[in-house]
């Protein structure tokens, strides 16, 4: 698990059919602060822009987590951190 802050969503208007209805939110790692890495997410947990939240990138658990076995998964918000790290 790696903790990091939700800093935008992301608009699609074509989707895989196993996301259709999923929520995907642009992460970034906290160690990656100041840095220009980040990683889409399925959110898990309804967190918004400006959260920092909890997220997974093994596929079989970011799969497991956002109900989407079959889906093009790699990365899932799990948690909502209620204080700032």
């Amino acid at each position: 698990m790696i903790v990091g802050k939700v800093i935008g969503c992301v608009v699609s208007t074509c989707k895989d059919q196993a996301l259709l209805g999923k929520k995907l939110l642009i992460v970034q790692p906290k160690s990656e602060v100041g840095t220009k890495k980040t990683f889409i997410a399925i959110d898990c947990v309804d967190a918004g822009v400006g959260d920092t939240v909890v997220f997974v990138m093994e596929g079989g658990s970011a799969r497991q987590a956002a109900d989407c076995i079959d889906g093009p998964v790699d990365a899932s918000i799990v948690g909502v951190l209620d204080y700032d790290i």
